[in-house]
């Protein structure tokens, strides 16, 4: 075994010195060392849910792999999931434990998108969230206005929900939901929660799924319901500096950046505790008004669909 190779927990890990990626100089070493150290705050988040990773090679692009290959380990813990766009089963992990956790680490798995849902309950997803993603450029201060008015909207409906940045550019807001509520149910009342946050500052936030209608405004995604997965908390984002998704409290959302929470930063600021874990509320039951509301509001993506068919026509029509 050379000096760049070892083992933990019965994983053999290898190339421990090789360049994680061509965008910043951390190693994969780096990226093992960071997962080690937060796995007991990382794996609650992906423990039984159908994971998503986002992996890079070297001289490679990176790629998101969600069936497990076939060279993948006997113990590695997984869940068959039927995929209607591509009509196939998908073979998904369920990362679960350290060891799990350590085999995607050596195997160049930067990024963990887990699902809303648990493989053992899929219809119902355990949490609301609302994405705030804003324009190109420097928009993380936009963003975190825009969370601002996500909290607010969910103070008026009797809810509370926890904050951390998404890693890249934006902020995700995560709400607990208690009562088992749909996928249905529970996209709804996401899209009521988005319209009632743009209402309170349309000229800084948006609910149009469409970019160019976007007008330099913060997108307040509610797309992430159902089968939707979201960047985990304590999870690296494969950009510049290798950032972390980081919780944050609401109080200090002003007052940081995403670039303050890296591989290399985020084990020292975490310490002993489970920031995320200590901000979350606990599961709230939707309101049924909320609900009723969603239900009125046509399905993002399903509008955009239309509405660029529609767009096309017309600029055929046009020419």
């Amino acid at each position: 075994m050379s000096e760049a190779d070892e083992t933990r927990d019965g994983v053999a890990l290898t190339n421990l010195d090789q360049p994680l990626s061509d965008r910043d100089d951390a190693t994969k070493r780096d990226l093992v060392d960071y997962l080690d150290a937060v796995s007991a705050r990382i794996l609650p988040q992906l423990r039984g849910r159908p994971l998503s990773v986002i992996r890079v090679r070297p001289g490679q692009p990176p790629f998101m792999q969600k069936n497990l290959p076939r060279y993948t380990p006997d113990w590695v813990r997984r869940v068959p999931v039927w995929a209607e766009a591509s009509q196939r089963e998908i073979s998904y992990a369920l990362c679960d434990d350290r060891r799990t956790l350590l085999w995607f680490a050596n195997q160049r798995a930067v990024e963990y998108h887990p699902t809303l849902a648990t493989a053992a309950d899929p219809h119902r997803p355990t949490h609301l969230v609302l994405d705030l993603d804003p324009p190109e450029g420097d928009g993380f201060r936009a963003a975190v206005g825009a969370a601002l008015l996500v909290r607010q909207a969910l103070a008026d409906a009797g809810l509370a929900g926890a904050v951390k940045t998404s890693g890249a550019k934006g902020v995700h807001v995560f709400v607990p939901v208690a009562d088992e509520p749909t996928a249905e149910e529970l996209a709804a009342a996401t899209r009521a929660l988005a319209v009632r946050a743009e209402r309170l500052d349309p000229a800084l936030a948006t609910t149009a799924y469409i970019k160019e209608d976007r007008g330099g405004r913060v997108f307040v995604d509610a797309t992430r319901a159902g089968g939707a997965t979201v960047a985990a908390a304590y999870s690296p984002r494969l950009r510049p500096g290798t950032p972390v998704s980081f919780p944050v409290d609401w109080a200090d959302l002003t007052e940081v950046a995403p670039a303050d929470f890296t591989i290399r930063t985020a084990p020292a600021l975490l310490g002993d505790g489970d920031p995320w874990a200590a901000l979350m509320p606990a599961p709230q039951p939707l309101p049924a008004d909320l609900v009723a509301e969603g239900r009125t509001i046509p399905v993002a993506r399903v509008q955009a669909m239309h509405e660029g068919k529609r767009r096309a026509r017309a600029r055929r029509q046009a020419d």
